[in-house]
């Protein structure tokens, strides 16, 4: 394709004109990315990239049946919701559908941050309370109301950032957190703290409008919570007159394969109050969404101010709406999550038993995270090594990123069409650069490396499909340990906790 500016001219003229707090990836030398296709990325010299890492394009970049459905509707009509159109009614019927039947209500905005901010004002108009609580290393947008509810940012600003009416729960985080693996009920143990919270904040003279948490922590580290923690959680929250919101920005649509809604691994028995979409909701257009019950929904029309949103829900995003929609049924994307994601996990598990560098692989779907350690007994982070990792891996045309607390974990969110070769051939990359790596730092020696090359050889010659597509694999340590909807199952070889490495 013909370029208007050269590589070094478009960032010339970015540093010029965007502002430098605008980042790019790659920062020591940028990629200048012209078009995209499917998991692929593609730059001015056409080379082509893996792309493990972008869950806006959630169908695949450019998927020819969304892009016509914009270009039909554009050609046709683009207005605001204040006039009546079929798109937007079929578009929150086909939405509502998809969630459990009190989550009936919606309000279309354009952006995850814009879907969380109207959250935050549902769950305070809904009883006049106005404190909330939020995660450890939780990000919620860039929003100044989300800023503050976001300790991945705010702690950035100083010791003194959090604001009175912020409370910041641990991280049920069962790798690095306060209760791990080790301990026998880590859902129960962490909700406690957040029942701490409610009870020191009562005691304060302050009031809980919500506790707002990813059903899946991404910048936080890929955390799952334990199976059990929203239930209890959402009891606390209710007794004190708050609301739960669940942010599906980042992980909702499918990606995790069985269910729709990240939200659902939790079981049957959990529903959140308000849930918020964004990001894999449009395919890379900007659109996004608050749902809730009809109870808070009439409560904040009892405020007396219209809401009003001049692009939120118009004709031409609902129309691109429908046709992901459309796509992840038609494709059974779902499906691909599960069975891709599975294959992926399995993979990796391989490399945490070859390679001193892995300390932790979780995941569900096509969401999962490896979390790198300088070394396994003590878990410290492997920081630098992370970062080094991923820039070998641009060399390698594949595209992946490192996020977490300590920039330490590696972040698989590829579009939802990733296949079982691409999954093969990132692990099989990974294996090669770890083991490099390794020999050069100290912890493997040649020899090592040599023997390792000769069982990648001798396992890929015997390989054949993986077992498992209908289960989902869940933070192993040691032996591989599978789980059925998030419970372990009689299969696994540790059955209510993981072994301490």
């Amino acid at each position: 394709m013909e370029q208007r500016y050269s590589k070094a001219e478009t960032l010339a003229l970015r540093r010029k004109h965007i502002g430098p707090s605008c980042k790019v990836f790659f920062a020591k030398d940028p990629l200048k990315i012209v078009r995209a296709q499917g998991q692929y990325m593609f730059d001015e010299k056409g080379e082509k990239y893996l792309d493990c890492i972008n869950n806006v394009a959630h169908v695949g970049h450019s998927h020819p049946y969304v892009a016509k459905a914009a270009i039909k509707q554009m050609e046709l009509l683009n207005t605001n919701s204040r006039f009546l159109h079929d798109n937007l009614v079929q578009y929150a019927q086909r939405l509502t559908a998809t969630l459990p039947e009190k989550l009936s209500v919606c309000y279309f905005v354009n952006s995850g941050s814009e879907a969380n901010d109207l959250a935050l004002r549902l769950s305070r108009q809904y009883r006049g309370h106005q404190d909330v609580i939020t995660l450890e290393n939780a990000y919620h947008g860039h929003l100044t109301s989300l800023i503050d509810i976001s300790p991945y940012k705010f702690n950035q600003l100083g010791k003194d950032s959090k604001k009175e009416f912020v409370h910041v729960a641990p991280s049920p985080d069962i790798y690095r957190g306060k209760y791990r693996e080790d301990h026998p009920d880590p859902a129960s143990a962490y909700a406690e703290e957040v029942k701490k919270i409610i009870e020191e904040t009562q005691k304060n003279g302050r009031k809980i409008a919500a506790f707002i948490a990813e059903s899946m922590q991404s910048c936080g580290g890929q955390v799952i919570p334990p199976v059990g923690y929203f239930q209890k959680v959402a009891e606390y929250v209710h007794a004190a007159g708050g609301v739960f919101i669940a942010d599906e920005v980042q992980v909702g649509f499918g990606r995790v394969g069985k269910h729709f809604w990240a939200f659902q691994l939790q079981g049957e028995d959990f529903v959140p109050d308000i849930v918020t979409m964004g990001k894999p909701i449009g395919n890379g257009h900007p659109m996004s969404c608050v749902v809730t019950t009809r109870e808070i929904a009439e409560s904040f029309g009892a405020s007396g101010l219209e809401y009003f949103n001049t692009f939120g829900g118009n004709p031409v995003s609902c129309a691109i709406g429908l046709a992901v929609l459309d796509v992840i049924e038609k494709e059974d994307l779902q499906g691909n999550a599960t069975y891709v994601g599975n294959y992926l996990l399995e993979l990796l598990a391989e490399q945490k038993e070859k390679h001193p560098l892995v300390g932790d692989i979780r995941g569900v779907g096509l969401f999962i995270g490896v979390d790198l350690v300088k070394d396994q007994q003590t878990r410290a982070p492997a920081t630098a090594e992370a970062l080094h990792l991923i820039y070998k891996l641009k060399e390698h045309k594949i595209l992946l990123s490192a996020d977490g607390p300590h920039r330490n974990i590696l972040k698989f969110k590829p579009p939802m069409c990733f296949t079982m070769e691409d999954a093969k051939h990132v692990v099989e990359t990974i294996d090669a650069l770890l083991t490099e790596m390794e020999v050069a730092i100290g912890m493997k020696t040649q020899n090592d490396a040599s023997t390792n090359a000769q069982c990648k050889i001798e396992m890929t010659e015997g390989s054949s499909q993986p077992e498992g597509a209908s289960e989902s694999i869940n933070h192993m340590n040691g032996a591989v340990c599978r789980q059925e909807n998030g419970l372990y199952s009689k299969k696994c070889s540790v059955p209510s906790q993981r072994i301490r490495t």
